[in-house]
Order: structure tokens, then sequence, then C-alpha cells
């Protein structure tokens, strides 16, 4: 009989290892195969847990969405109440180190190509990009129209989206120049209109 919580023991581990061999030798060479030679178990585990390379790829995209979502609450929590320091918050977030160490940032690369050929990984894809552009127009809401707030949510989106694919690509993202860039465009966008 399994111990008590070692199914969770066992999906993070492999998760974990998933990660890296992405990170090692890419998407397209990271088979179930060498996942579980990296995790020193069989591949009868692996497929019994997610069934396929495609259900491990979005088990391991869901926890790296989680770790998004988390890191966002947190650094909202901890920010203050102004719709600008939520924004930042936000931002910031996509730039924390979880998002930006090379295992996750080329296992992001590697969801963003696949989810445009696979329903269940382009679903993920849906509910991250509805998620953000909800969150950031509500912050933009609490000061600007609702046309307003949706054209500014949308750009500063694609801001933290091109900011985040530039850093990644360069390998060396800059997690204080790249925020500091959207950060600009919230105050210009918050700006008072004479």
């Amino acid at each position: 009989m399994p111990k008590l919580g070692m199914r969770e023991v066992r999906l993070a581990q492999l998760i974990d290892v998933t990660l890296l061999t992405i990170d090692q030798v890419g998407l397209g060479a990271a088979t179930l195969a060498s996942v579980t030679q990296r995790a020193s178990t069989s591949t009868g585990i692996v497929s019994h847990y997610f069934g396929d390379k495609d259900g491990l790829l979005e088990a391991t995209m869901r926890h790296v969405l989680r770790d998004l979502w988390l890191a966002i609450a947190r650094r909202r929590k901890a920010a203050k109440p102004d719709p600008r320091s939520k924004l930042r918050a936000v931002v910031m977030a996509n730039f924390d180190v979880e998002q930006v160490n090379g295992p996750v940032m080329k296992t992001w690369l590697a969801f963003w190509s696949e989810s445009m050929h696979k329903a269940e990984l382009r679903c993920l894809q849906h509910v991250n990009t509805r998620r953000l552009f909800s969150n950031l127009c509500a912050n933009f809401s609490r000061e600007l129209t609702k046309p307003a707030a949706r054209r500014a949510a949308s750009g500063l989106a694609a801001l933290i989206d091109g900011l985040w694919l530039r850093g990644a690509l360069s390998g060396e993202p800059d997690t204080k120049a790249a925020p500091k860039s959207a950060y600009d465009y919230i105050d210009l966008m918050l700006e008072p209109r004479a």
C-alpha cells in the first residue's frame, strides 16, 4: 500500500525532472524515457500519472501557471491598494525568479509553440491570457473608462509578454529594466489627462 502523500511527492518530482529535461534537451528530445531515466523511475509510473508526453507537458504547465498565479496573488496582496501598485505587482510577478529561470523559460517557450497545435494546451494558454487581461483590466478600470481600461490592459499584457519573450530569447532576462518599461507604460496610461 502506498504511503500517504507519496503520489504528490512523485508528481512534483516528475514535473521538476520534466522542467530540467526540457531545459537541457528541448521539448522535441524530451521523451518519457528521458524523463524517467533522469527521475530514476519507470515509464509505467509516468504513464500511470500523466498518460503520455502531452499529459506530462500539460501537468508541467499547470504547475508553472499555478506558480505564476500564486506569485501574482502574493505580490498583489503585499502591494499598496492603489491601481498603479497592483498593476506593478502583476508585472513583477511575471518577472519573478520562478518565471525567468532557465528550465521554466524554456518550458514556457515550448508550451507557447505546442499550444498552437494541441487543444488541451491551447485551452491552458487561453485561460492564462484571459486571467492576465481580466486582472489588468480590473485595475485599470479603477481609474479609466471601461473602453480605455480594456485598451490599456491589452497593451500592458502585450508589453509584458513581449518583454518576457525578448528576455527569454536573450537567455538573460533583465528583471530590472523590463519591469521598468512596463511601469513607464502604466504611468503613461494612468497619467491624468488635461
